[in-house]
């Protein structure tokens, strides 16, 4: 069994923004609160933290900062994916030069790839850093999807640890569990955290941890430590925000949570635009249950 990079709940960490520059202050500020909150591992510039509009400074900057801010307290897991391979080893060689301990690696989008691209990306990548992966599938995201087959390819690789499964796909999760003993498997959806850890996963990347960390940590330390009944719970209890975080294309409504809870402006780059009408009142209500909404 490979050691994993962390055992529980990471957040996908928002990437703050205040008049189109990114929010050095918030970003600081959200990963101490993360990791007072029990968080147990820090993921920045994944999906959640809007990636693709970050210019190549700015991506320096957030990797710095990050580093020196979680100062070696819990995994830092930074997103260095690209649809082309040569700007997704420049991403990892940076991101390891940095200071960060893990990479988080989506498949190619928009090019896409045959079996062979796909084992032939990530090799490229694999073998460019001594640093460990977690591959990211997520292909409501990309237009494609990791096949448990090529999974387990790619698990023969010593730096390549786990994936963020994300397809959505109970019977996927299962076949890549029953493929790939003993590798790191994440959820990459909330509402199926729990059925991830039942399959043998590590736990969950989590978009509902930027609002509710220690509420997801503990569901997946519950698990974890052996308290399934309770982890089940809690699972149960998180899906009605869950589905207000993902009412709207993420990160749109987590970053209207975050702003509701007076943590960062509500700030999004084009071409995501801000939360509106009713599913803003219903992720407000949905944040007054948990007594998250300010006002």
């Amino acid at each position: 069994m490979r050691n994993a990079l962390f055992y529980g709940s990471g957040v996908a960490l928002v990437t703050p923004f205040s008049g189109d520059k990114v929010d050095f202050r918030a970003f600081e500020a959200l990963i101490h609160w993360q990791i007072d909150m029990l968080t147990d591992a820090i993921v920045i510039l994944g999906t959640t933290g809007e990636p693709c509009t970050i210019a190549p400074s700015e991506r320096a900057a957030l990797i710095e900062c990050a580093v020196s801010t979680v100062a070696g307290r819990v995994p830092l897991i930074v997103g260095a994916g690209a649809n082309d391979t040569r700007a997704a080893v420049a991403h990892a060689q940076q991101a390891q030069a940095l200071g960060a301990d893990g990479l988080l690696v989506v498949t190619p989008y928009y090019n896409k790839a045959s079996r062979a691209g796909l084992l032939a990306h990530y090799g490229a990548i694999a073998d460019s850093v001594d640093i460990p992966i977690i591959a990211y599938n997520v292909p409501s995201r990309t237009g494609m999807n990791l096949p448990p087959e090529t999974v387990a390819e790619l698990l023969k690789h010593p730096m390549i640890r786990g994936v963020k499964e994300a397809s959505g796909d109970i019977r996927q999760m299962q076949r890549l569990a029953a493929l790939c003993p003993g590798a790191a498997l994440y959820a990459g959806n909330d509402d199926q955290a729990y059925a991830m850890m039942a399959l043998g996963g590590r736990g969950v990347i989590s978009v509902v941890a930027n609002v509710l960390p220690t509420a997801v940590h503990e569901m997946t330390a519950s698990y974890l430590r052996g308290d399934i009944d309770l982890s089940r719970e809690m699972q149960f209890a998180l899906l009605d925000i869950a589905d207000a975080l993902f009412c709207e294309v993420n990160p749109i409504p987590v970053k209207a949570a975050l702003a509701m809870m007076g943590r960062i402006d509500e700030e999004l780059r084009l071409p995501l635009t801000p939360l509106e009408g009713k599913k803003r009142a219903a992720l407000h209500k949905a944040l007054a249950a948990w007594d998250l909404a300010e006002g």
